[in-house]
């Protein structure tokens, strides 16, 4: 029986979060643990990717997250039967009893970072304890919800953060001293471990301690949307008033905070700049990526400013007219959304100027790695826009007011493996 389901339903303050019974590969049964998991499904974008994964194992996680049939409900049937398969096959297993699930990356450089996995009860943004801090577009919504319940899983954590410094942190780093279940290290050069936390007293300490916090959607916003909407479908109790998270406490460990960057399909680079003369300040910039990245970031210190690429060189765009800004941003905002490159990517640029609309896959797509971005952009003649990232600070400020940015606005990091652990709704 899946405890995350069947806890009492009554709102609470802060965070609930309930042990499962986690879904994991079972090591005898792959060729490594490494060649079974995945990226997140939406930072696995290019088809290219998906196949590289494919070929990695024939169990790899992305036959689920992000199935290859021809249509929406084929996709979603596909999922279904190659989990039901790998289920009976004794590919993935399920742990013996509930717990909660200590997780750990690290790279190359040092940087360490832990959370505790579990089943999160899904609140509203209104009750203010898990916050939203961007726009989700419904179609993708739509396509999670329809994955999900095909598979009858969570098939991969979205990310929250808390500041907390306090019981859970400490919970954290006392089970990493243990043998983990799992221990793997990934062709990014990221090392990845994982515990199971069962013991009643250990679980209490983590339970307790987050039932006072609030949390900040990372990464998974529309991962969080769409628990909210199969919440929404099924009376309480449910198993899906619960979804799967991973909780990082910033206080002890701080995320990376990245830009994710734009490809506008369809408009050559030619065509962006005569478009934005005498609306912005344009230099051309020829030289290496990291120097135009370096020209960014100095920028950015005093104002908005952008980077597009896709013809060879680098133009940098900053300065905007003032009164391009107030024609184009809405004046009824906090100033700090006003000021966000995003908000003036999207309202100023892509409306107004290049007459872009954002949510069509067919104009534009969102990319986190710079140079795959620049490189996508010289094949197809179209034009990558480079971001700056924006602070965490500014992010989580704007969500404790309730003001969502654009979408697709961070890139917080690093990002949890998908193919780990996996929670599945009846089990």
């Amino acid at each position: 029986m899946n405890t995350a389901g069947h806890s009492e339903a009554t709102a609470r303050r802060g965070l609930e979060l309930t042990p499962f019974r986690g879904l994991r590969y079972d090591p005898d049964r792959v060729g490594s643990l490494a060649s079974v998991t995945s990226p997140p499904y939406d930072v696995v974008v290019r088809p290219d990717g998906v196949h590289h994964l494919q070929s990695a194992d024939p169990h790899n996680i992305v036959r689920l997250i992000l199935p290859q049939a021809g249509t929406p409900s084929a996709r979603t049937e596909q999922a279904a039967d190659t989990l039901r398969r790998w289920l009976d096959e004794g590919i993935l297993t399920a742990d013996a009893e509930p717990g909660l699930y200590v997780y750990e990356q690290r790279d190359g450089d040092g940087m360490i970072q832990r959370g505790v996995i579990g089943a999160l009860r899904v609140s509203d943004p209104e009750d203010g304890v898990v916050l939203p801090h961007e726009d989700v577009m419904p179609p993708v919504v739509a396509d999670r919800a329809a994955l999900m319940r095909a598979t009858r899983a969570n098939l991969e954590p979205l990310l929250l953060t808390y500041r907390g410094n306090g019981a859970a942190a400490d919970v954290v780093e006392r089970t990493v001293e243990r043998p983990p279940l799992l221990a793997t290290t990934t062709e990014d050069g990221y090392r990845h471990r994982l515990w199971a936390v069962t013991d009643s007293a250990e679980l209490g300490l983590i339970q307790s301690d987050l039932a006072h916090r609030q949390a900040l959607i990372a990464d998974g916003h529309h991962r969080w949307a769409t628990y909210r909407r199969l919440r929404a479908e099924h009376p309480s109790p449910s198993p899906w008033d619960h979804g799967l998270v991973l909780l990082v406490d910033t206080a002890r460990y701080p995320l990376r905070v990245r830009a994710i960057h734009r490809l506008l399909h369809g408009l050559p680079v030619a065509d962006a700049l005569a478009a934005v003369e005498g609306l912005f300040r344009v230099r051309h910039l020829d030289t290496p990526l990291a120097e135009a990245q370096a020209a960014l970031a100095d920028a950015s210190c005093a104002g908005n400013a952008f980077l597009l690429a896709g013809d060879g060189a680098f133009h940098l765009l900053d300065h905007p007219d003032p009164a391009l800004l107030a024609r184009t941003i809405p004046a009824d905002r906090p100033a700090a959304w006003r000021s966000l490159d995003a908000t003036v990517l999207h309202a100023t640029l892509l409306e107004h100027v290049w007459h872009i609309p954002e949510d069509s896959p067919a104009h534009i797509a969102y990319i986190h790695d710079t140079a795959a971005t620049v490189e996508k952009a010289e094949q197809d003649g179209s034009t990558a826009v480079l971001m700056h990232p924006v602070r965490e600070e500014v992010v989580r400020d704007l969500a404790r007011q309730g003001v969502t940015m654009p979408r697709k606005s961070t890139s917080f990091g690093p990002k949890p493996a998908t193919g780990l652990v996996l929670r599945a709704l009846e089990i």
